[in-house]
């Protein structure tokens, strides 16, 4: 079994309370919007680190994470992107590779929504963490745990950590 920690577009930020509710995973997924280098590295030297760039990542991050990324856990195979839209209306370069590799899970950022939705059509569960930096327009940072085991996935979990500007106390 493993036990893994989902999150996506930190943008350079990288909330200390992160380590607490991914202490007890076996690994973390980053779906891109990373922010830099140094802190995909803290993330890596935490737990073992799977990440993509996106969009607002530069070409240190580029050179060391792949746009897609494709591979299995416990059985299970897993296409990570940045960038896919949501179902059904995905970008056509992902409809073709949800058709042709067949994932069953494809995790993605970018929009910021945090959506989690088995799509019969592709027989894929999509998995969108939102966003758990303070860019953006979201308003609640959120971050998703989740467990595998063989072809069961299971125990998924949406992480709130707090609002993406905490307001000031008068």
């Amino acid at each position: 079994m493993k036990k893994i920690g989902i999150l996506s577009d930190t943008h350079g930020y990288l909330d200390p309370a992160i380590y607490k509710h991914f202490e007890d995973r076996d690994e973390l997924w980053h779906a891109g919007d990373i922010g830099d280098l140094a802190l995909a590295d803290e993330l890596a030297a935490f737990k073992p680190l799977r990440a993509v760039y996106g969009n607002i990542d530069g070409h240190e991050v580029r050179w060391e994470y792949p746009e897609d990324l494709w591979f299995e856990v416990e059985g299970v195979k897993v296409w990570m992107t940045h960038i896919a839209n949501t179902p059904p209306r995905y970008l056509p370069r992902i409809k073709e590779g949800l058709v042709e590799n067949r994932p069953q899970i494809l995790v993605c950022g970018h929009s910021h929504i945090l959506r989690v939705e088995y799509v019969k059509r592709y027989g894929v569960l999509h998995i969108n963490p939102g966003a758990v930096g303070i860019k953006g327009f979201h308003k609640v940072r959120t971050m998703i745990r989740l467990s595998i085991d063989g072809d069961k996935i299971f125990d998924c979990e949406v992480i709130e950590m707090g609002e993406r500007h905490p307001r000031k106390k008068a």
